[in-house]
């Protein structure tokens, strides 16, 4: 029965030390690396989406999607303290639940990080094309002299053709990833101190131009409906992406240094500094120039990225209809050339998210394919610069062709799908292994895990049942796909399998 071919725990420990990256991240890079994965495209670009779901309401929005995320750090924390290996949920749930219901959760982590390094690179090239469009390069052009022709500045379904600039970021991180783990983390360190500055530049200017009247209906469109994907839940949903990437850092844990001790200390630490940004940042965007939503004939928010929001805000100057709306609200509270620089820190600081996100791919398919699940050839690590370039490559081409001809909210609401899957996985595994390994070493333990691992699942099916149709439907659709490549080759050829076990 494919159900109970687990891994043991001793046997994946083993697995890795035959096959290892090097060991070079500490505590404090692991930190850096999850603070950059966390901030970046959902609190610079989708927070005009959250506001034109929940309008201020997306304050609870906030909280709600934190709530879950902080919940589901706990339980990683204690699964990537006993098995600091590469691999992420898929290869806690390996141990655990067993190869079927790893190679579901393995396959689902490609919505996460894949599709998620997509849709920060769509986020990254909307603050690029703002700038290009309101810079004058110091007096030297006039303004919109450097932008691209409109049907490069988008993807398809969003009034364009081919987004340029999302393609060739995306090529670029993947150059960065082949060179080698601690260049990349060092650059990274750079940039997230340039992420921190430009928002916490925003806060000072924003919150002191808070006015009660822009929380005024404070909630819109309700707390929502599952069918809908609007309201305090649909935003929450969907704001979710922008805590995502914290569970990277476990990705990172075969690299790490002492494991053990930093594993913890990069989850928790990184989620922690996120969510205070996220809230200062979201109550000075609503409350200084206003969150209130674009609504349909029926007093609904009409649904972003759609036909009606697209025509709604084609001369509308709301803050829900920007591309880069940090920048867009300082615009409009007259602070065009600070909000200029918003915009060139988000181009600078942007690209570690991507960074982290496709590094957390790779390594989650590095694990697969070494355990036979995937073809051996994606586990091949470079002789200069000890990196799994491979997989590298793969990942990086189909993150840059899908940030070229997708839109951002459909893409960010596809990767919450799987990063859900992930986490209620994660949080069922701590309790399972409770129950079967109770005298396990365990570095860290999740504090009164009976209740905070089935809040966490709880958590999870919440804000799943909360997407949007779309991405449930291809959530289904990638997942059927997933079922037929393992029956096709990781069935037979998985190290678990009867013809290899001897």
């Amino acid at each position: 029965m494919i159900f109970w071919r687990v891994k043991p725990l001793d046997q994946i420990l083993e697995t890795a030390e035959k096959k290892s990256l090097k060991r070079q991240l500490g505590a404090l890079q692991l930190t850096l690396l999850g603070v950059g994965a966390v901030i970046g495209t959902g609190i610079f670009v989708l927070t005009a989406e959250a506001g034109q779901k929940a309008g201020p309401g997306m304050m609870i929005a906030f909280v709600i999607a934190a709530t879950v995320c902080a919940l589901a750090a706990l339980a990683y924390a204690e699964l990537a303290s006993m098995l600091p290996v590469s691999g992420s949920a898929y290869t806690y749930t390996y141990g655990v639940l067993g190869e079927f219901v790893a190679w579901i959760v393995g396959w689902a982590l490609v919505l996460e990080y894949a599709i998620g390094a997509s849709v920060v690179s769509v986020g990254w090239s909307g603050y690029m094309n703002g700038l290009l469009a309101h810079s004058d390069m110091f007096g030297l052009v006039q303004p919109g002299a450097l932008a691209l022709p409109e049907f490069l500045r988008s993807g398809l379904y969003t009034g364009g053709t081919f987004n340029l600039l999302a393609f060739l970021i995306s090529l670029a991180v993947t150059f960065l990833l082949v060179i080698g783990t601690s260049k990349s983390a060092r650059v990274n360190s750079v940039l997230v101190a340039i992420k921190i500055v430009a928002l916490t530049v925003f806060i000072l200017i924003a919150v002191p131009a808070v006015k009660s009247s822009n929380f005024e209906p404070f909630l819109p469109g309700g707390w929502g409906s599952p069918l809908g994907g609007v309201g305090v839940l649909g935003a929450a949903a969907s704001i979710f992406f922008a805590y995502v990437g914290f569970d990277a850092v476990s990705t990172a844990a075969e690299e790490t240094k002492n494991p053990n001790r930093n594993i913890p200390i990069g989850l928790i630490g990184s989620l922690g500094i996120c969510t205070i940004f996220y809230l200062l940042v979201g109550y000075g965007a609503a409350g200084s120039v206003g969150a209130q939503p674009i609504l349909g004939p029926d007093g609904m928010p009409l649904e972003p990225g759609s036909d009606a929001m697209a025509a709604a805000c084609a001369a509308s100057e709301a803050l829900v209809c920007s591309k880069e709306p940090l920048a867009h609200a300082l615009r409009m509270l007259g602070f065009s050339t600070i909000g200029n620089w918003i915009g060139v820190a988000a181009i600078l600081a942007l690209p570690s998210v991507i960074l982290m996100m496709m590094f957390g791919q790779t390594r989650v398919f590095f694990t697969m394919s070494r355990d036979g699940l995937l073809p051996e050839a994606l586990s091949k690590v470079h002789p200069r610069f000890h990196t799994p370039h491979v997989i590298t490559i793969i990942t990086g081409l189909v993150v840059a062709f899908c940030s070229a001809l997708f839109p951002v909210g459909k893409l960010a609401d596809t990767s919450n799908s799987g990063t859900l899957l992930a986490f209620a996985m994660v949080s069922i595994g701590v309790l399972i292994l409770r129950k079967q390994q109770p005298d396990r070493k365990r570095p860290f333990r999740t504090p009164l895990a009976w209740l905070v691992c089935p809040l966490a699942v709880f958590g999870c099916l919440l804000l799943f049942v909360n997407l949007s149709m779309t991405a449930k439907i291809v959530f289904v659709t990638w997942a059927a796909i997933g079922l037929v490549v393992y029956r096709l080759y990781g069935y037979r050829r998985s190290q678990l399998a009867a013809s290899n076990a001897a």
